[in-house]
């Protein structure tokens, strides 16, 4: 009888387990497809929302050495831009009409740091050429733009219309991924917290200089 018993209570310790087994492997593959989902429309994405943190990445500085997105959030409450590229013209209006606003958020202790796929090579040029004297950072591998919910891959088929305009998506980023962000500004407290957001599938519209004032004072007026 002690026999019978011990082997049954074997046999449900290892089903147990087995069962413990699969559902950690189940739990798994859905952590993975979740992340390495991404819609192939812009206006399929899901972007970090107000009140959720930025998650744990790694960009790259024009210089091309990794940086940690999170430890310069520590640093100052930050205005964090997501642009799709230095070939995208309206990209560059807005990087310049930021300039407008990069010494009023300063006076706040704010700082600015625009981020795109580009590689760091790219980043210099677009640096250069809007003369720009806030931070621009890599995210060439696209982790970023996926883990913040704001990656779309771009089909074949744009792929080839955006080449006859000169535009060259994986010798922009180095990558082959064809990801491209949907832009996006947010404001971000040095607890890394969003508490400010634009989002725009529509690339040809960005937020206008005196929204991100407004809710720069206010994410400030929050924390008295």
């Amino acid at each position: 009888m002690l026999n019978t018993v011990n082997i049954k209570t074997l046999m449900s310790a290892a089903q147990c387990l087995f069962l413990s087994v699969i559902c950690v492997m189940g739990l798994a593959a859905l952590a993975h497809a979740k992340e390495v989902e991404v819609p192939t429309s812009d206006d399929d994405v899901r972007p970090i929302l107000i009140g959720q943190k930025i998650p744990k990445v790694k960009l790259k500085n024009p210089a091309g050495e990794v940086v940690k997105l999170n430890s310069l959030l520590k640093e100052k409450p930050t205005l964090l831009v997501f642009y799709r590229g230095g070939w995208c013209p309206y990209c560059n209006l807005h990087l310049a009409e930021l300039r407008k606003v990069e010494a009023p958020l300063k006076d706040l202790g704010f700082q600015i740091i625009a981020v795109s796929p580009d590689k760091p090579e790219e980043l210099q040029k677009t640096g250069e050429k809007n003369e720009l004297g806030y931070t621009l950072l890599s995210d060439s591998d696209a982790e970023a733009i996926k883990a913040l919910g704001l990656a779309y891959k771009v089909g074949a088929t744009m792929r080839v219309a955006m080449k006859t305009f000169g535009v060259n998506l994986e010798k922009s980023s180095g990558q082959d991924h064809h990801l491209l962000p949907v832009p996006a500004a947010l404001l971000v407290d040095t607890k890394g917290m969003v508490t400010f957001t634009f989002v725009s599938p529509n690339y040809k519209v960005r937020v206008d200089n005196d929204v991100i004032m407004a809710a720069a004072k206010a994410q400030l007026k929050a924390k008295k």
